[in-house]
């Protein structure tokens, strides 16, 4: 198997196919793969691959990486034409490839290098992770085209927006496969200790009520709502303390600096209790500290793995209606409007009701299983394998002519 990345920076999609890989792998499979970048500049964070957690867990279990060693966003260093490869690059793909039964393409941006000519021809899954397809450049193109050639003969949804919203894009439905997301039950649990611990190294009293909010700055996540809400919220609560955790959720980054004052105005002794975390390599322990977590995303998420891991963690889930959360949370949580007052009071509703969730939450362990979500992949990579090797039928021999009819006498 070989899986091919655009890159390795912080993001849900690229946390969960990296666990899906190493997954496989325990199930006897053998995995490498391949990242077309090798350093990023994303949310005013810079992003090497060798420092990203999901390169260090893949190859520390063994997983071989390479890089064809692009760089993106970097100064003073000219982003390449993502349309365009050279020889290298195409052989340093080529030899990846030809190694390889079935190739997995995180999301569809890796397409624009498997689409090129000359390549070898191996059946592609493109496991795709929004529900937005057609807010993303030439991606969609791209798929088209490696389905129309043939080259992609199924997909992957992590969720049923996701499914639908390709579908309505004229992805064909046959080739649309709905494997929802699922975590590491034994990673992410509710754990006393961490909780007291975490909050402790934090600043954080015991009982004080915590919310955490795990998105990158993005404007699909919609970071102005959510301050506006963790003001409201603030106010409300003078014991309440938010966590915002993901890459450039960090005073490094001028965008959320310019959005925390215009949310909080003069109010900017209440920004004492708004931690803002970065990318954190532990978030289950963050998850296990809270007893919220928040999603305010506008556009854009498909099944939300914050959602999952803070729930998974004891965390009570409270989000927009975007994608697959109100699949998510119901029964779990609450599904706020976009309004700010409207998210400040199910946070306290969800505070509040934390304790009495705890066995809703955990009888949907199972549903939210790595252990069954790594089943699904293995199972339809199989079924495309199979369908690989089956032998080519041949073609029917041309049917010989009539003989002519005898002159009537």
């Amino acid at each position: 198997m070989l899986s091919v990345y655009d890159g390795f920076f912080s993001g849900g999609a690229r946390i969960l196919h990296s666990d899906v890989v190493l997954g496989l792998r325990e199930g006897g499979q053998h995995h490498r793969v391949l990242s077309v970048h090798g350093e990023v500049l994303r949310e005013a964070t810079r992003q090497a691959m060798r420092d990203d957690a999901c390169y260090r867990s893949l190859t520390a279990a063994g997983v071989d990486v390479t890089s064809l060693g692009r760089t993106f966003g970097l100064t003073g260093v000219p982003a390449a034409d993502p349309a365009v490869f050279s020889g290298p690059e195409l052989a340093e793909t080529a030899r990846a490839m030809a190694g390889a039964d079935v190739v997995l393409s995180l999301k569809e941006q890796p397409l624009g290098l498997l689409n090129q000519a000359g390549l070898p021809r191996r059946p592609v899954i493109v496991c795709l992770h929004r529900s937005d397809p057609e807010n993303q450049g030439g991606a969609l193109a791209e798929l088209k085209a490696a389905i129309a050639d043939g080259t992609v003969v199924a997909c992957v949804c992590c969720a049923e927006s996701t499914r639908e919203a390709y579908r309505a894009a004229g992805i064909p439905a046959e080739l649309l496969h709905v494997i929802p997301n699922g975590v590491d039950l034994l990673r992410f649990r509710p754990d006393p200790g961490l909780r007291l611990r975490t909050r402790e190294a934090l600043g954080i009293p015991d009982t004080a009520p915590v919310v955490v909010f795990a998105a990158r700055y993005d404007a699909m996540k919609n970071v102005p709502l959510f301050l506006r809400a963790a003001h409201a919220w603030l106010r409300r609560e003078p014991a309440g303390h938010v966590l915002m955790c993901g890459a450039g959720m960090t005073g490094e980054q001028p965008g959320l600096a310019a959005d925390i004052r215009d949310a909080f105005g003069e109010d900017a002794r209440l920004t004492e209790r708004l931690h803002a975390l970065g990318v954190r390599r532990d978030m289950e322990t963050v998850y296990a500290a809270s007893d919220v977590v928040a999603l305010t995303s506008s556009w854009g998420e498909a099944a939300p793995l914050c959602l999952i891991e803070g729930m998974m963690c004891g965390a009570v889930p409270v989000a927009t209606d975007v994608g697959d959360s109100a699949l998510i949370v119901s029964g779990h949580g609450y599904l706020t409007p976009p309004d700010p007052e409207a998210i400040a009071r199910a946070w306290t509703e969800a505070a509040a009701a934390r304790t009495d969730l705890a066995p809703v939450l955990a009888r949907s362990r199972e549903r939210f299983s790595r252990t069954r979500m790594i089943a699904s992949y293995a199972d339809l990579i199989d079924r495309v394998h199979a369908e690989a090797m089956r032998p080519a039928l041949p073609e029917p021999e041309p049917a010989l002519p009539e003989p002519p009819l005898p002159d009537p006498l």
